[in-house]
């Protein structure tokens, strides 16, 4: 038995295993197994205590709410957590509401949430100390709204696991960015949300805090990685959040939960302090952004970020404030789009979404141009694959080596774990592992960029609206689908901005339509994408809203239009 395997083997043991049956199983390699037990020990104690901080703050808040009751016996939450962001900021602003009683309203809801759902890592009590130094913040655009952050968006005195090990007890000495300007905004962060190990993975699990659940249907994943996010904002327990997207895990998670989600241009925001187990990339690069309700909460979430306190905090990020007047126009668009990219089939509830939406633009007066993805396969393998593994996933995987492997991620992780040796000769067959110099990769990425944008002008379009995956998949399928990425993934290959709106829900057709799938390739993966969405009737289905680098008003814009006019249908349907 070679080291790997012993690896391998103790990594997969149950801590209970003595040393003795270790080095009955191992023989020679007794020794190493030993002491690898010993390091198990420690792991577990690391996993116990990150669980037990969870669990005490989870009291605490309980604590803090239930003494709020108390003292305010008149306290009803479900008419503070039912409002929307634009009527809870207007009540909080002419002093209707207060923030404490939107604070504790929030952290009521959250906790009920979590409680269904398994969504948080940990609830920032220093929320309740900051209501004393709010009134300094009345003028912020955010003052007084409690908002919830993903586990890696760092917070004074917490850790940013990222779902790993190796991360725990290692908690951040001050805010990142974008917490600072929320605060100087008003904003309370009250909660941080669970996220799959490593992150690179669009479930939501890990072995620390364990699997979050969807709102919509408990059955189902939430989604990732952002998936702690788009549970609770789904679930009404925030009503504001943010996320990081490098392949989807803002858009992905919104879509799975039925909310809104919006991926930036890269470096529109600070990701100063946003932590992850594989930095360096320089070809796809991870966004930050806002999760909500709808697509208003994302924009004033924009605003509120874009101002003189970001670019003053990081100067890396360009000194551009938000175009209202862009966001707010309501010239007729051209619209560039596709109903499937030639590489994933789109569910049937997809397909149906994205064409009623459609159907929708045309007759409120837009142009409707058709657009395909230029050479997917290239792009999604050669490009993208590459730019966010460009180590072969070496550095993901000494994470994830330091603790056990969560089951959502097993797929993942026994690839990642093919020695680089065996690797090259895989790569003879199979292209997406061919090897090549990071500077070609990225000479590569910035010509196809390029040609995209070319196409872009020679059809004149605004903006572009294709599917976006789903419905929620069940549980255990995301780790071995990554083929499911290439509408989300293209977008933070290329850096243009891109959204997720809520627009149908799976029927009963959609769901006997399955039966008829065949995908595009026929492959055990296109079989493998009917199991993972089978059983999605009520749940949630979305659509993505596109457009170029740096004009995110003009997305968030498309994405409004979208949303008001699927609204508008819904009422109409209705009468």
């Amino acid at each position: 038995m070679d080291g790997f395997e012993v690896q391998k083997l103790v990594l997969d043991m149950d801590i209970n295993w003595t040393p003795v049956i270790a080095a009955t199983l191992c023989g020679t390699g007794a020794l190493y197994v030993f002491f690898k037990w010993r390091n198990n020990q420690k792991i577990q104690k690391k996993i116990l205590n990150a669980r037990k901080r969870r669990d005490k703050s989870v009291q605490q808040a309980e604590q803090a709410v239930q003494q709020f009751k108390i003292q305010n016996p008149d306290f009803e939450s479900s008419s503070i957590v039912s409002l929307s962001l634009p009527e809870l900021t207007g009540k909080l602003k002419d002093g209707s509401l207060q923030p404490d009683a939107v604070l504790y309203a929030f952290m009521e809801k959250a906790l009920e949430v979590n409680k269904n759902l398994n969504c948080s890592t940990e609830i920032i009590m220093e929320s309740v100390a900051q209501l004393k130094e709010i009134n300094t913040q009345k003028k912020g655009l955010l003052y007084g709204v409690p908002i919830s952050i993903k586990d890696n968006v760092a917070y004074e005195g917490r850790d940013t696991s990222c779902g790993v090990v190796s991360k725990l007890d290692q908690p951040v000495l001050v805010d990142s960015v974008v917490v600072k300007v929320l605060k100087k905004q008003g904003a309370i962060p009250f909660i941080k949300t669970n996220i799959p190990q490593g992150l690179l993975n669009y479930d939501c699990s890990n072995p620390i805090y364990g699997q979050t659940l969807n709102p919509c249907n408990l059955q189902k994943t939430s989604g990732g990685s952002s998936g702690g996010e788009g549970a609770l904002i789904g679930g009404g327990g925030s009503i504001l959040g943010l996320g990081t997207d490098i392949g989807g895990s803002i858009r992905i998670p919104a879509a799975f939960c039925g909310i809104c989600g919006f991926k930036p241009t890269t470096m529109r925001l600070s990701v100063r302090g946003i932590s992850s187990c594989v930095k360096g990339q320089k070809s796809v690069l991870t966004s930050l952004g806002p999760l909500g309700r709808d697509v208003e909460s994302l924009a004033l979430c924009m605003r509120a970020l874009l101002c003189q306190d970001m670019f003053s905090l990081d100067p890396t990020v360009p000194p551009i404030p938000f175009n209202q007047e862009v966001y707010e126009s309501s010239e007729p668009l051209r619209i560039g789009y596709y109903e499937n990219d030639g590489y994933l089939q789109p569910s049937p509830s997809m397909a149906r979404a994205f064409r009623e939406t459609k159907d929708l633009l045309e007759r409120a007066g837009h142009t409707l141009v058709p657009f395909q993805p230029l050479r997917l396969y290239h792009a999604f393998h050669e490009l993208t694959v590459r730019g966010i593994l460009g180590d072969g996933g070496r550095t993901l995987f000494s994470h994830l080596y330091t603790g056990p492997i969560d089951p959502c991620l097993r797929a993942q992780a026994n690839m990642l774990s093919i020695p680089g040796f065996i690797k090259k000769l895989i790569s003879i067959v199979l292209k997406p592992f061919v090897s090549a110099s990071h500077l070609c990769l990225i000479k590569q990425s910035v010509e196809y960029i390029q040609e995209v944008i070319a196409e872009w002008r020679r059809l004149n379009v605004d903006v572009l609206l294709c599917p976006m995956l789903g419905p929620a998949f069940n549980f255990r399928y995301c780790g071995s689908l990554n083929s499911a990425l290439s509408y989300t993934t293209l977008y933070n290959l290329l850096n243009f901005p891109a959204g997720a709106v809520t627009v149908s829900t799976v029927t009963e057709e959609d769901e006997a339509q399955l039966r008829h799938y065949k995908g595009v390739h026929g492959d055990v993966w296109d079989k493998l994408f009917v199991k993972a969405v089978k059983g999605g009737v009520g749940l949630p289905v979305a659509v993505q809203c596109v457009s170029l680098p740096w004009q995110d008003e003009m997305c968030l814009r498309f994405m409004r239009e979208v949303e008001q006019l699927t609204a508008k249908s819904k009422l109409t349907r209705k009468h």
